[in-house]
């Protein structure tokens, strides 16, 4: 028996009707946030205690204590910035872009959270302003800060260009937590801020020009201790791109500096005040159905009557 066309599936198939996202931030879900909170934690009176500026096709890491915000800004304009997070007492536990992509969206703004990876399954931080909030979806799909794509790599670099660089966003970064022990095994995929990227019809991935003016900015509140590293990506603001010695001689024209500064509140009680504390790692035994005897206990058989 043969199966019908894919043309008279069509047909059948009648109409579909507008899917269900599969997650949602209900009022109470650990998705959600209490957004009178994090208003008050954004206006709130801050104290700065460090920022730096990152050149052009470079890479830097910090540290960010619980209850920190960490700015990042676009001081002379356009720029892609590729960001990875870890727990900052344990790099086990990382930043997972494809399950926050489930959780929010393929891209994320203002009371999204970025999720850590298993076992952990708890938020690292929490977008709480961004300037580029207007963007919404563009005439082609676009949007901004981007969960789809990954970083930059000099891998992929060899294989479509078949030559050698050494400051992709993948080297960037692992240049930049070196000297905080980690390795390049350790960086991981990436959330690409201040990028537009999106799907075409095909499905295909896509990136346009990122929109960013001198002065835009994403905040986050460190939901715990955390360990982040940001790398200027070396396509700049992608309004030039592709691979090889040629592209990466144009794009250089349209690369800028990132700008990364780190607050506390000057008034800290309001976290606590507030309800808040440091996110907690999800509450799964971790059996995974794999309960194993080894006999039983010693003293358990004595008090049966059991002998050996």
């Amino acid at each position: 028996m043969s199966l019908p066309s894919g043309a008279d599936r069509l047909k059948n198939r009648g109409p579909v009707p507008p899917p269900v996202p599969a997650y949602l931030s209900k009022v109470g879900s650990p998705l959600a946030v209490d957004q009178a909170l994090y208003a008050k934690i954004q206006t709130a009176p801050r104290v700065l205690c460090e920022e730096f500026t990152i050149p052009i096709r470079s890479a830097r890491a910090w540290k960010a204590p619980a209850g920190s915000i960490v700015r990042i800004s676009t001081p002379e304009g356009p720029q892609v910035g590729d960001l990875n997070i870890w727990n900052a007492h344990n790099p086990r536990e990382r930043f997972w872009a494809s399950r926050t992509r489930q959780l929010h969206g393929t891209h994320v703004s203002v009371h999204d959270r970025l999720w850590s990876c298993l076992p952990y399954m708890r938020p690292l931080a929490t977008i709480i302003a961004d300037s580029l909030s207007w963007y919404g979806v563009d005439e082609n799909g676009g949007r901004v800060h981007d969960l789809l794509g990954t970083r930059c790599d000099p891998y992929i670099n060899s294989v479509l260009a078949g030559s050698e660089y050494d400051f992709h966003c993948h080297s960037n970064l692992t240049r930049a937590v070196l000297p905080f022990g980690l390795r390049e095994s350790d960086v991981h995929d990436v959330i690409n801020l201040f990028q537009v990227t999106g799907l075409d019809e095909r499905g295909r991935y896509f990136m346009s020009p990122c929109p960013a003016m001198p002065g835009d900015h994403i905040e986050f509140l460190a939901e715990q201790d955390l360990l982040m590293a940001l790398s200027t990506c070396p396509g700049g603001d992608l309004s030039l791109w592709g691979f090889g010695s040629d592209s990466e001689k144009e794009m250089i024209k349209c690369c800028r500096p990132l700008k990364v500064e780190v607050y506390r509140l000057a008034d800290e009680s309001i976290l606590q005040a507030g309800g808040w504390s440091p996110a907690e790692p999800a509450n799964y035994r971790g059996l995974h159905g794999m309960i194993v005897w080894q006999g039983e206990p010693e003293k358990k058989a004595s008090q049966s009557g059991q002998g050996h």
